[in-house]
């Protein structure tokens, strides 16, 4: 029997449109240069510039202005009672491109007891995890990439979290962190529909044995494994202790899953949660809300007590029968 290990160690619906996609944008430089092409994403100190070949990563810093074609595409909408964000006609870049964009998305979560991985799901501060990264803990703290106006990414202890809902079940866990400086956060946004195939291109950031903001590649080896009851997407993408509840992402920066689970004693064999349980476990939140008085809240689903021996009980057969 293959032995499965945890990569841990030890309102009404209201559409809002966020971080517009544009087209037709220029970019004025510093010193008179411009930059023709697609904005693709801007924070406070980096913007993003699909140039057609490539997308190029520009620092606030450098930029004198920008001018934005009137012809707007939104790409980014959320719920405000799902507190995840999807996004429409992302664009397919290279892993390394991507990295940059989601990587300050990706938290490092750390208990008395160990470390995972974890992802901001929006500017606010909500965050998923796996359950099994903070089960039975209170003392929790998240480690995070904050962007810098020079471009750099700034290393941040953050103290203040509360864990909103765990569900052991799905081994998935909800967080909200608290900004240091009451900035919003970079986050990642789902996938919006379940696209993935086998043989697609995906790959992990987390923080594997403890070395921060790891990255791995593969592919998508299958995306219908099941495990008691649940089905999980198979990948090769090396995953390790510590990527536990951190994202597995596709080549347009969605995620597509959160890494979980692997197999002992093999290689290449690594399984993520998909989104929908992610989607549904945010949307149920408040039926498995987290109870600081009692650190295994949430709903956990006991296995039912087995029969001692096989056969039918002598108290449910017919009373003509043989009850020996």
């Amino acid at each position: 029997m293959l032995k499965l290990k945890f990569l841990f160690p030890s309102l009404i619906c209201v559409t809002f449109f966020l971080t517009p996609i544009l087209f037709g944008d220029v970019v004025h430089l510093l010193g008179g240069s411009e930059v023709h092409g697609d904005v693709i994403k801007r924070t406070d100190n980096t913007l993003w510039i699909d140039i057609g070949p490539k997308v190029i990563q520009i620092s606030m810093a450098e930029i004198e202005d920008v001018s934005i074609d009137e012809k707007i595409v939104t790409k980014t909408a959320f719920d405000t009672n799902n507190m995840f964000r999807t996004a429409n006609g992302l664009p397919e870049l290279s892993p390394h491109v991507q990295a940059k964009r989601v990587g300050p998305s990706v938290i490092k979560v750390s208990t008395p007891g160990g470390l995972g991985s974890g992802v901001l799901l929006n500017e606010e501060g909500f965050a998923i995890t796996n359950a099994h990264v903070i089960q039975g803990e209170t003392d929790l703290r998240a480690t995070v990439w904050l962007p810098q106006s020079d471009g750099t990414l700034q290393r941040t202890t953050i103290e203040d979290i509360e864990i909103i809902a765990v569900n052991n079940h799905l081994d998935l866990a909800l967080l909200l962190l608290a900004h240091p400086d009451d900035k919003p956060f970079d986050f990642s946004v789902l996938e919006k529909a379940e696209t993935i195939e086998v043989g697609e291109i995906v790959f992990a950031i987390g923080n594997p044995l403890g070395l921060e903001r790891s990255m791995s590649q593969g592919v998508i080896s299958t995306k219908q494994r099941s495990f008691d009851g649940l089905t999980y997407i198979q990948t090769d993408a090396a995953i390790n202790p510590g990527n536990s509840g951190g994202p597995l992402f596709n080549s347009r920066g969605e995620v597509v899953g959160i890494t979980n689970m692997g197999i002992t004693a093999a290689e290449s064999l690594n399984f993520a949660i998909p989104t929908r349980y992610v989607k549904d476990f945010i949307r149920n939140r408040e039926a498995f809300a987290y109870d600081e008085k009692n650190p295994n809240a949430g709903h956990l689903y006991h296995a039912p007590p087995q029969r001692s021996k096989n056969g039918i009980s002598p108290s449910l057969k017919d009373g003509t029968a043989d009850s020996k």
